[in-house]
């Protein structure tokens, strides 16, 4: 579950330096993704559709298909991800891991 697609003009080498986590990889974005509180665009519980997820440890971005925000949430064992913070841009989303 770790082919997933990277974000246009990045390298997960830049990625992994401006998160800080060494070991941040592409998910397959084929996942179960969900906002647990309520965001201008989706409702609480709302399912998301991922077109990138980037994993980092316990914590997860995804941007969703047709939308340019990134949304932080929790990475369960089981691959599924509770979205509870939303960011405009992903250097800052990378910065607020």
């Amino acid at each position: 579950m770790t082919r997933g697609k990277l974000p246009a003009g990045w390298t997960l080498e830049e990625i992994r330096r401006v998160s800080g986590d060494r070991e941040a990889v592409a998910l397959d974005a084929d996942r179960p993704v969900k906002s647990v509180v309520t965001f201008s665009r989706y409702a609480e519980n709302e399912r998301l559709h991922p077109e990138i997820v980037l994993g980092f440890h316990g914590l997860c971005l995804v941007k969703p298909v047709d939308d340019e925000d990134w949304y932080m949430g929790s990475l369960y064992d089981d691959g599924s991800v509770d979205c509870w913070s939303a960011y405009s841009d992903l250097y800052e989303a990378l910065r607020g891991l």
